[in-house]
């Protein structure tokens, strides 16, 4: 099924040094952008990392230091991919989680200014999740009828992503709605604050503590209560989308 979009939609997919959203690097971009007309246009780009990439993550993208030692850092093209994702919806296969916490990382360290928060964000994982419980090789199987070709290869995967959407649109009418606002809250595991999920919104749309000591409460009322709790988070191994976002509500309260 041709998805029903308003705005365009960007399928992406990172490769990285590892799996921590606070540490780890992309060494590989790579995103399918879909405009309501149809036309499509893909991007791929390797990424100098500033690190060195762990072996066990080379074995599972296949991609070195020597491989991306001469490609730009994300740095030198952040302000390139934001501008591709202006106005744009994004989806990805188990996006929420971890590809677009950590673009967003990536985007605070290189100090661009794009906030993806208010991008509506679809995750093609968690609605195949929800629906039939498997993995992406297997989700391209069984939606497209086909074996996926050179997986974790970020252009395939991405490729397969998009694919698969429109395929969970043809299987599942009573379902799912070919709507962009639908697929983005069906999809959405939390009503987080932060990509990280360190604090979430309640039912009327307040901002709360998602852990620790005060798991619950208002993120605003525990700040006049305990500032020094708020020195405490900013000094610590927190995500910089985290920080950002308790500093806004810090600053003037933050609601859905």
């Amino acid at each position: 099924m041709k998805l029903n979009l308003k705005n365009p939609i960007i399928f992406f997919d990172l490769e990285t040094t590892g799996v921590d959203v606070s540490k780890d690097r992309i060494v590989e971009i790579c995103y399918i952008k879909v405009w309501p007309n149809g036309n499509e246009v893909s991007r791929t780009m390797r990424i100098n990392p500033g690190m060195h990439i762990p072996e066990s993550s080379s074995a599972v993208h296949g991609i070195t230091d020597a491989d991306v030692k001469d490609c730009p850092q994300f740095k030198d093209v952040a302000k390139d991919i934001a501008n591709d994702f202006v106005g744009c919806d994004i989806a990805g296969f188990n996006s929420n989680r971890f590809d677009l916490p950590l673009l967003a990382e990536e985007f605070l360290r290189a100090q661009v200014d794009i906030d993806l928060s208010r991008h509506r964000a679809i995750d093609v994982q968690v609605i195949y999740h929800k629906l039939e419980q498997r993995t992406l090789s297997a989700a391209y199987k069984f939606y497209c009828g086909a074996e996926l070709e050179n997986a974790h290869s970020a252009l395939a995967d991405t490729r397969a992503t998009y694919e698969i959407l429109q395929a969970q649109l043809d299987r599942y009418p009573d379902v799912l709605k070919n709507d962009m606002d639908f697929l983005s809250q069906y999809s959405s595991f939390a009503h987080n604050v932060d990509f990280a999920g360190r604090m979430v919104y309640d039912d009327a749309g307040n901002a709360i503590f998602n852990f620790g000591k005060y798991k619950g409460e208002r993120v605003d009322a525990v700040l006049v209560r305990d500032p020094g709790y708020y020195a405490w988070m900013m000094n610590g191994d927190f995500p910089l989308n985290t920080k950002q976002a308790l500093t806004r509500i810090k600053i003037k309260g933050i609601k859905r």
